[in-house]
């Protein structure tokens, strides 16, 4: 198979997935081998493809010059773009079926984040899609290019990507998860700072609806008392954070 990115940029569909943990920090989904920022510097330099520049944020996918194999993604999620739209259910995804990518030229090219996230019901799956026209048809396929991780694909075009599980694979930046599975406080903290960070609920904070602020309080005040799974929960404070300095105090 072969699919198609922005930019009339093409890759061909192979038999290797990556065999790389994600790392879900809430504010981005990250499949990379680097555990620092000067370790991810390195790794621009030594890959091409997509990638973010200076007031510029698009999906980041890096290859390997030389083999022309994905060799790491990093997908933005939509709730941090001004335009973004929040859609309570997943629709109908074909079966996953693993596959890695092989650049068919090596060139650099740019590919827009996704600006609709589509919900299952706790959060069990998260899908990101270009825009909301591509939910009035089905999706073609859905290649797992990761663990739990998939590019989602419409008339051979990458049109979304998707991330099932995303509360086990919470971590810090640069950080790979913990390797047990999360608690179920955990995944209900996940559900309500998601709810806090997507409409309508963001919108009751910044107009300073009542019992929005109480919601992301009480929130704040439980991951910072959880005793297990304190990575995870870090990492979901993190999320809140901006929103906790500029409406809860």
């Amino acid at each position: 198979m072969k699919l198609s990115f922005d930019g009339g940029w093409c890759a061909t569909v192979t038999d290797d997935p990556l065999h790389i943990t994600p790392r879900f920090t809430g504010d981005s989904l990250d499949v990379a081998q680097y555990v620092g920022v000067k370790e991810r510097e390195r790794f621009l330099s030594h890959t091409f493809g997509s990638q973010d520049w200076l007031w510029d944020a698009p999906d980041v996918l890096r290859f390997d010059p030389d083999s022309r194999e994905l060799a790491g993604t990093e997908f933005r999620m939509p709730y941090v773009s001004a335009n973004a739209e929040t859609v309570p259910h997943v629709p109908v995804l074909p079966e996953v079926r693993p596959g890695g990518l092989r650049a068919d030229e090596v060139r650099d090219f740019r590919h827009e984040m996704c600006t609709v996230l589509c919900r299952a019901p706790g959060d069990a799956v998260l899908a990101c899609f270009r825009d909301l026209d591509v939910l009035d048809r089905p999706l073609d396929a859905c290649v797992g290019i990761a663990p739990d991780v998939a590019l989602l694909v419409q008339d051979g075009t990458v049109v979304g990507w998707s991330i099932t599980d995303p509360a086990r694979y919470l971590t810090a930046a640069h950080t790979v998860p913990d390797s047990g599975s999360p608690s179920a406080a955990t995944r209900r903290l996940l559900t309500e700072c998601l709810d806090l960070v997507t409409s309508p609920l963001v919108d009751d904070l910044v107009e300073g609806e009542p019992a929005a602020l109480t919601r992301l309080r009480v929130a704040d005040e439980a991951l910072r008392v959880q005793r297990e799974d304190r990575h995870r929960a870090d990492a979901l404070l993190s999320l809140i954070a901006t929103y906790v300095e500029d409406y809860a105090t």
